[in-house]
């Protein structure tokens, strides 16, 4: 049976980013960030809304606006679309495991 916490590679260079499941109008994946950030040179203004929640580990997103929240496990947040984002920051010393659910706005 697939666990959300298994196959994580010892040797994270990249965030990883899996998709778990899609339909004709959803898609869900889990992301693991090890330290890993948005690059720093731009932002994510995306054309569907967004659901996130921190499954284990911490994270950080910041909006273009200067808001920024900090997300630790159990926590979750709606991202609508066109709300530029990125991600800021995620624990250096331990996985940070996401479950994003994307949707048309």
């Amino acid at each position: 049976m697939p666990n959300l916490f298994d196959a994580i590679p010892d040797r994270l260079d990249d965030e990883r980013f899996e998709t778990l499941v899609t339909g004709e109008a959803v898609r869900v994946e889990r992301i693991v960030s090890r330290g890993h950030t948005s690059p720093t040179s731009g932002w994510y203004d995306q054309a569907w809304d967004e659901w996130v929640i921190v499954l284990k580990g911490e994270g950080e997103v910041v909006f273009e606006d200067g808001e920024a929240v900090r997300l630790r496990p159990g926590d979750h947040l709606q991202i609508p679309a066109h709300r530029r984002h990125r991600v800021a920051w995620t624990d250096p010393e331990r996985d940070t495991i996401w479950l994003a659910v994307h949707y048309p706005a």
